[in-house]
């Protein structure tokens, strides 16, 4: 039994090595002891005689993946009870192994049923109808997530948040590849569900409030899962607390964004389209703290300074500093080309480009780069107009 423990331990420890926290490897969920009763069949199975192992070729060798992978394929769909688990050490040939392959609950992946997967470098474009000449609806980050309604020759009619439209197959990861690689992007966000929900600086109601954001609103979440009172996300570079009273979780694949997402508004200057239209070209790119280059890597402030210097408007190096030039304004009045700056305990220490359509372009943080999302994401502190 010594022995049984140590092995047990031992890949017990390989095992979690691999596998993510939510207990997800490739398609496969692995539920409640799965852990436990994974390495326990496993240790089981290399201590049985050559014949009754004879399925399981070097797996005494094999990395943890390797003995994974042999797991799935030969206990696909057997079951293990708790009374197997108080068998004997003489009794091991009869257990079965319990490791269902799922997805959702409603047999979905991601909330999709037919998983489409945004197969560029880049964007994707969607367009009104399956032609290459007809007008853009919208378009996908690389890795985003869609609903494949229907394929027809080399066009896949797709719908993705708000947009449907069409796309050329070949761009698009499907089946179970998509699968794959839809798990592997997939990050665990929070959806606001309350008015207001302070951010604070730790799981506790007493501690400070670093900012607050709005209803609607998602959010990586970098610490905790479903059942915990507190889990931390990202709020552009910053990092806080926020109580799960007050959200909804789940595992969330980017969407499409519509052309309102993109566009600027009606009636506005021709410096502004462009300013705006410039900012744009580097959607996605690193964000680096303290750099200024577009390309290889910036910060908020650097991006917006970078920005309007080639527009001849030369604007101070700190968000801080740069919240203090132009003139106030009230955000319902805010134009493309107008910066909204946000606070972290009453101090600014973010901004963002407004391009129109509620709707701002900024580096956010290392880990989603330069981005476009809701000028309401969190409480903007001040807008200010620089551009006349």
């Amino acid at each position: 039994m010594c022995f049984y423990r140590v092995m047990l331990t031992l890949f017990d420890f390989e095992v979690k090595s691999v596998l993510k926290k939510n207990m997800i490897f490739g398609k496969y969920r692995i539920p409640g002891r799965g852990f436990f009763v994974l390495s326990l069949a496993l240790v089981m199975s290399l201590l049985t005689p050559d014949n009754a192992r004879a399925e399981l070729p070097s797996i005494a060798s094999a990395g943890a993946g390797k003995v994974l992978d042999e797991v799935f394929r030969l206990f696909d769909t057997r079951t293990m009870t708790e009374d197997d688990l108080g068998a004997g050490a003489g009794d091991f040939n009869h257990l079965d192994v319990s490791v269902n392959v799922v997805e959702e609950d409603d047999g979905t992946f991601a909330g999709y049923k037919n998983l489409g997967v945004a197969h560029v470098d880049n964007h994707l474009n969607i367009r009104e109808e399956a032609d290459e000449n007809s007008e853009l609806v919208g378009k996908m980050t690389k890795n985003a997530g869609c609903e494949i309604l229907s394929i027809s020759g080399n066009w896949a009619h797709i719908k993705s948040g708000k947009v449907e439209g069409y796309c050329k197959t070949e761009f698009l990861y499907t089946g179970e590849e998509a699968i794959k690689v839809g798990m592997e992007a997939m990050t665990l966000m929070a959806t606001v569900n309350t008015t207001t929900l302070f951010v604070r600086e730790n799981p506790d109601k007493e501690s400070a409030v670093m900012t607050m954001i709005p209803m609607g609103e998602e959010y990586e979440v970098l610490e905790g899962e479903d059942g915990d009172a507190w889990v931390k996300i990202a709020v552009d570079e910053d990092e806080g607390w926020i109580s799960t009273e007050f959200i909804k979780m789940g595992e969330k694949l980017d969407q499409a964004m519509s052309l309102t997402e993109l566009k600027y508004g009606q009636g506005i200057s021709d410096v502004r389209v462009s300013l705006c239209n410039y900012a744009k070209q580097f959607l996605g790119n690193r964000y680096v703290w303290g750099g200024t280059s577009l390309t290889n890597g910036c910060d908020c402030s650097g991006y917006v300074q970078s920005l309007f210097r080639k527009y001849n408007v030369y604007l101070p190096r700190t968000s801080a500093a740069q919240s203090t030039v132009g003139t106030k304004i009230d955000p319902s009045q805010a134009q493309p080309g107008d910066l909204f700056f946000y606070a972290k305990y009453g101090r600014i220490n973010h901004v963002a480009l407004y391009i129109g359509g509620g709707m701002v372009i900024n580096a956010a943080s290392r880990r989603l780069g330069i981005r476009i999302n809701s000028a309401y994401y969190r409480k903007p502190a001040v807008v200010r107009r620089v551009l006349d």
